[in-house]
C-alpha cells in the first residue's frame, strides 16, 4: 500500500510545502531564438525570420515550445538539484515574444509516494496571458 508523505525535503534540506510556488523571470532575445534553432535544427521561420514572422498572425517571431520547456527545467534544476523528471505535459495557448519579461511559476500541487512531487507549470507574459501551461511530476533524491 502506498503511503503519502506528510513532508518532503529537497536535496538542500529545505522543506517542500504543498501549495508552494517557485517563481523566476526571463526576457528572451532574438539571439536566443536563433541559437536554439541552431542547436535543435528547428529553423522554422516563425522563430528565426523576423520578416517572415511579420507577415503571420503573430506579427513577429515566437519562441520554440521546447525553449519554454527548457526554462521550466532550469527552474526545477535550481530548486531541486538532482531531481528526476518523470512526467511532463504542456500546451502553448499564446505566443512568447522577444523583449517581454516572462514569468515562470511552478506550484507544488501534490506530494506523492517515493519522494515524488506534482507541480503545475505556467509561463505568463507581462499582460498575464498564459503562453505555456501544464503539469510535471518529479522525484527528488
Amino acid at each position: 500500500m502506498d503511503t503519502f508523505p506528510s513532508e518532503i525535503r529537497n536535496p538542500k534540506s529545505e522543506m517542500i510545502n504543498l501549495g508552494e510556488t517557485l517563481t523566476a523571470t526571463h526576457i528572451f532575445t532574438q539571439g536566443e531564438f536563433d541559437e536554439f534553432a541552431r542547436l535543435s535544427g528547428d529553423n522554422n521561420p516563425i522563430h528565426v525570420d523576423p520578416a517572415f514572422a511579420a507577415r503571420t498572425r503573430f506579427g513577429r517571431t515566437v519562441s520554440h515550445g521546447m525553449l519554454l520547456y527548457g526554462l521550466i527545467c532550469g527552474v526545477l534544476s535550481r530548486h531541486f538539484p538532482g531531481a528526476t523528471q518523470l512526467e511532463q505535459r504542456f500546451t502553448f495557448p499564446a505566443p512568447t515574444f522577444t523583449g517581454e519579461e516572462m514569468t515562470i511559476q511552478l506550484t507544488i500541487t501534490e506530494l506523492l509516494p517515493d519522494n515524488q512531487l506534482r507541480l503545475n507549470t505556467a509561463i505568463t507574459n507581462p499582460q498575464g496571458q498564459l503562453t505555456c501551461e501544464g503539469e510535471t511530476v518529479i522525484r527528488v533524491p
